[in-house]
């Protein structure tokens, strides 16, 4: 039916209704971009997209266990991410090259002494992380106020010098001692050291004015501030250890190897221990035979021992209470020789049969960790496999794009860029 068939009433709610929908169309689209929007900004605020990011770098001796986006931690806090892996050339002295971001204000715990980055195990899959450590003496490493250059006499020129502290440290004609430090203020007579030394032209911060962005870099060869650009980097000292899947194969080879020696341990122990039984046998015939020879030794000294008798001539009384007293204390002596050697022998059955269960525990750890090993080594394969057949899908390649080498389209350094900075 044509519109124009309609009555009028009909017409002027048709009218109505199609603006209702409209209005309900508008409303329901600008909703869906308040909240996208509003998802996006959260995003971006919560991985901190919108907060300056201070870039550092290591070298490490292999990349095993780190991966592009892994956080970097400083007391325990995810403060940054790695942004950066890849392999130095052949003939240069390092390995792997790992470029990390920090995010504001956590750079600002790094200065140039006491800061080291440590590469530790993660888990026992392998994984590494990278832990950064608080300054504790030094400068800090980016500086956020304006980079300045000036002579003597304008320096000596300016209204309030104090509000300017020196981008480096000064040095005396010989160039060997330092007559100010770095970030000293121009006020006093700082200005006529300056002068003294010989120094004519140098640049300084203006403290007064401070930008978002970092305007400076320590340079440690230089024992200066540079001019930042998006190219460098700050290189941290690192320490470096193996993962814990390393470790703990050294220690089952190593317990494997130390396996045959304890077992040749054990079979002297036991030759010992039947040695040793054998002997207090032996001990126990030797005093049951002892005992009649004993008794009719003591009848003999009765028979001997009266008025008159010859045992008097032979055997005075003070020998003859000395005989006794020496075979009372052989007597003693061989009761505590049994004593003392069944003991030894105990002892050293339950020293056996700690040793074997040792040695059970130990062969039953190691066919474990084995097992242990092999299904990790397993898994992280299979998840690898995983994880490159998802690279090539025609839905995900694009979230696998490679990224391209930084600095491609940024302007050339001042200074040596961060690969090159130490030989």
């Amino acid at each position: 039916m044509a519109l124009q068939d309609l009555t009028p009433q009909l017409r002027t709610r048709l009218n109505r209704m199609e603006r209702a929908v409209g209005w309900f169309v508008f409303l329901a689209l600008a909703l869906l971009v308040f909240g996208f929007a509003y998802y996006v900004y959260n995003t971006a605020e919560r991985k901190g997209w919108f907060k300056t990011k201070a870039p550092f770098f290591i070298f490490t001796e292999r990349a095993t266990g780190m991966k592009v986006g892994d956080p970097i931690t400083l007391m325990g806090l995810a403060v940054g991410q790695i942004t950066e892996i890849e392999p130095m050339d052949p003939g240069t002295p390092y390995n792997i090259f790992v470029k990390f971001e920090l995010k504001d204000p956590y750079y600002g715990y790094i200065w140039t002494e006491g800061s080291r980055a440590k590469v530790t195990s993660a888990d026992f899959l392998g994984n590494r992380t990278i832990e950064v450590t608080k300054g504790t003496n030094g400068y800090p490493i980016y500086m956020f106020h304006p980079l300045r250059e000036f002579t003597l006499e304008g320096a000596r020129a300016l209204p309030n010098a104090a509000r300017y502290q020196l981008a480096g440290d000064a040095y005396d004609g010989s160039g060997q001692n330092i007559v100010l430090r770095a970030l000293t203020p121009l006020y006093g007579t700082n200005l006529d050291r300056l002068a003294d030394a010989g120094v004519a032209r140098f640049q300084v911060f203006d403290t007064a004015e401070k930008r978002k962005s970092m305007t400076a870099m320590w340079y440690d060869k230089g024992g200066c501030y540079v001019a930042y650009y998006r190219t460098n980097a700050y290189w941290l000292e690192k320490e470096e250890s193996g993962a814990v899947a390393e470790r703990l194969e050294k220690l089952v080879g190593e317990v494997e190897a130390a396996l045959p020696n304890i077992l040749a341990l054990t079979n002297p122990i036991s030759r010992v221990l039947a040695n040793s039984a054998e002997l207090t046998s032996n001990l126990n015939v030797l005093a049951l035979s002892a005992r009649p020879a004993v008794s009719n030794l003591a009848a003999i000294t009765a028979e001997l021992d009266h008025p008159g008798a010859l045992g008097d001539w032979l055997v005075p009384t003070n020998l003859n209470r000395q005989m006794e007293t020496t075979l009372e204390g052989a007597k003693e002596a061989m009761r505590s020789a049994n004593t003392n050697l069944s003991s030894l022998v105990q002892n050293l059955n339950r020293s056996l049969d700690n040793l074997a269960s040792i040695t059970g525990n130990f062969n039953t750890q190691v066919e474990g960790n084995t097992n242990i090993l092999e299904n990790i080594s397993r898994a992280v394969r299979d998840a690898d496999d995983l994880v490159q057949g998802l690279k090539r899908h025609w839905l995900l390649r694009s979230a696998f794009r490679v990224k391209p080498p930084p600095g491609t389209n940024e302007p050339a350094p001042r200074i040596p860029s961060p690969k090159e900075q130490r030989p």
